[in-house]
Formats: C-alpha cells, sequence, structure tokens
C-alpha cells in the first residue's frame, strides 16, 4: 500500500497555514523540500508531520532557531523554557481545584486575557462540581 501525497493547498488546509508560509519554513529548513519539482511537487506523511510540529512549537512562542535545532535533532530537551531568558520573570494563574488537583495557567505562553481566564477557571470549578455530584449520587 503507498502512502498518500499531498499537494502545497492541501497541506496547507490540513496544518491552516498559509502557502507562503509553508514555503518559508522549507527555505529556512525546517521542513525538507518536496518531492519532485515545479507543479510536479507532492509532500508526505512527514511532511504534514514536520509540519504539525514546527507550528505547535510556533504557536508557543518558541524561537525558528530554537526549532531548527529540535528539528535537526540537536538536542530535544525543553522548548519553552529555552525562549526564556534567564532571569527572566513568569506570572502564572494557579487554581487550586481539589487537593493534588490544581491548573496552572501562564497567560503570556497561553494568549488568553484576564476575563478569558477568568471564564476558564469558572468552567473548570462548575465542571468539577458536576463530576463531584456525579460521584456521590450514582
Amino acid at each position: 500500500m503507498t502512502s498518500p501525497t499531498y499537494t502545497l493547498d492541501a497541506l496547507s488546509q490540513l496544518t491552516d497555514l498559509p502557502k507562503r508560509t509553508i514555503r518559508y519554513y522549507i527555505q529556512l529548513g525546517l521542513v525538507d523540500r518536496p518531492v519532485g519539482e515545479t507543479r510536479a511537487a507532492h509532500y508526505l506523511p512527514s511532511h504534514l508531520e514536520q509540519l504539525l510540529r514546527v507550528k505547535k512549537l510556533t504557536e508557543a512562542r518558541v524561537p525558528l532557531e530554537r526549532i531548527r535545532q529540535v528539528m535537526d535533532g540537536q538536542d530535544a530537551g525543553p522548548t519553552w523554557a529555552d525562549a526564556r531568558p534567564p532571569g527572566s520573570l513568569e506570572v502564572k494563574t494557579h487554581l487550586h481545584v481539589l487537593p493534588g488537583v490544581e491548573i496552572q495557567i501562564s497567560p503570556e505562553q497561553s494568549g488568553l486575557s484576564p476575563e478569558q481566564i477568568r471564564m476558564l477557571l469558572k468552567e473548570v470549578m462548575a465542571a468539577t462540581q458536576r463530576v463531584l455530584k456525579k460521584e456521590s449520587n450514582p
């Protein structure tokens, strides 16, 4: 059985990345070049995996140079910690849900507004109460 191949348009739709961004990642060497050239060029599942990994790292605000290192296999260690310079300050929101259950949110990394964080925390607490009620009322 042969593995599927993708056009640039298909990759763009599957990854929700603009074609221009995909070409840029290829130019930088973050993603392998396509198989074939010009209009006959096509992409393999490995290209899709690479793009999804790069997208995930860029959404976590990892610098492109660090992404290159990760993609090259130089160092697969923590990436978010490396994106912050030593001595930087990071504020996090901690929600103590139950003993032993805590949610930690980094507003900078998550991109959530204070209002969105408040809404999320209210929903988590409401869901926790529903789960606890179901457990006590079988």
